[in-house]
């Protein structure tokens, strides 16, 4: 753009016109529809070699061959799949709750324990939340918990009028019922994986009663597959594994592929094969098809491992507006990040740590448009001059 001095000033502000409407999302763009969170337990993506006490990490592991497949170029299950390779561990934060707690509300308000949330110790926290947010604005959320509301006999839904809030720890062994992913008599479900139950506005109160008010948004796991055919899931879903099927316990040992596993390496196969076999149920569904996305993640370094830029965790979406092709984002990201990227999907204030400085959403791991506000924000930087104030986000 040739400009005289006499026309300089029209030649600036049609410039920064440009960069606007080059920034701006192309109109209809899609945006992400439901959102399915899955979380898992304990597990490096990388770290350095050896490790005590022995965990190995995720990436390349031999007994988590379906998460690697999600991360490898090339590979089928990798066509709508991105990945984090810089995610890491809110430093320091430890153990579990704190980390889900975090998850929710972008801080842990001083949670140190994995305590439930009522009770002797308990963790309860009466701030607002992502979930209690979701709530207010009319968006439906739901949590899938496996091993809640079941018959503890057989391992069948108990009858929906029965359901509860799950405040509490269970587990024990089925008498006839088999667990549908790893084939045991085993359940164990504990609260601590479940940040949407430690705040009030989405725990309903100490009330483990049929009578708690929130009891609509939570549900067992194999409720999950009726609603997914039923487009009955919410716009935002969390769905926890019971211990067994999070990486976090093994069963004592556990054959997978033909290979028997012990340890904690059991562990890790036990997980990968609850993926294995979650995942492609709701890719078949509409929800998902429809521009849904699924996260897996993990809350925490591993047991008593230092968080160092050598110690990441796993952050894999998959959706069909991912970039795809196992496309590596080498953005740093933190807990703090997934909260911004919802809040900002579903046009909601950021939450502490969310609205920090430096936070980064997720934008780099979809393709342009698919978080609307991300770019709406890249708009508003392109027409600031030096000198002007910044453009508030909200």
């Amino acid at each position: 753009m040739n400009c005289s001095r006499r026309f300089l000033s029209t030649c600036l502000q049609l410039f920064w016109f440009s960069l606007v409407v080059a920034a701006a999302p192309a109109a209809g763009a899609a945006k992400l529809g439901d959102v399915f969170v899955i979380p898992l337990e304990n597990h490096n993506f990388t770290q350095p070699r050896p490790q005590a006490p022995s965990s190995e990490q995720l990436l390349g592991n031999p007994a988590a061959p379906y998460l690697n497949s999600l991360v490898t170029p090339g590979n089928a299950n990798a066509r709508q799949t991105s990945y984090a390779s810089n995610y890491h561990n809110i430093p320091g934060l430890h153990p579990s709750a704190p980390n889900y707690i975090w998850a929710e509300a972008g801080n842990n308000f001083g949670v140190k324990n994995d305590h439930p949330p009522f009770g002797r110790g308990g963790s309860n926290r009466n701030t607002l939340n992502l979930s209690g947010q979701l709530q207010n604005a009319g968006i439906l959320w739901m949590s899938y918990q496996e091993d809640i509301d079941i018959n503890t006999s057989n391992n069948t839904p108990l009858p929906r009028n029965l359901w509860t809030v799950p405040l509490n720890a269970q587990s024990g062994a089925f008498i006839h019922g088999v667990n549908a992913y790893n084939g045991s008599h085993q359940y164990f479900f504990k609260p601590k994986h479940d940040g949407q139950l430690y705040f009030t506005d989405t725990n309903g109160g100490d009330n483990a009663s049929t009578s708690n008010p929130e009891i609509s948004h939570y549900a067992p796991l194999q409720q999950l597959a009726t609603d997914l055919a039923r487009h009955t899931v919410g716009r935002y879903n969390w769905i926890t594994p019971d211990l067994y099927n999070d990486m976090h316990s093994s069963l004592g040992s556990f054959t997978y592929h033909g290979v028997r596993y012990t340890g904690d390496q059991a562990a890790v196969a036990e997980g990968d094969n609850f993926l294995s076999i979650i995942i492609p149920e709701i890719m078949a569904s509409s929800a998902y098809r429809h521009n849904g996305v699924i996260v897996i993640w993990t809350d925490e370094t591993a047991a008593r491992h230092p968080d160092t830029a050598s110690h990441t965790l796993p952050e894999i979406v998959i959706s069909p507006l991912a970039k795809g092709n196992a496309y590596d984002s080498k953005v740093y990201y933190t807990h703090s990040s997934d909260l911004k990227t919802w809040e900002e999907l579903f046009g909601l204030p950021l939450l502490n740590g969310a609205g920090a400085p430096g936070v980064h959403d997720l934008s780099d791991m979809f393709v342009r448009g698919a978080i609307p506000s991300a770019k709406v924000k890249l708009a508003h930087k392109a027409i600031l001059r030096p000198g002007t104030p910044s453009i508030s986000r909200r």
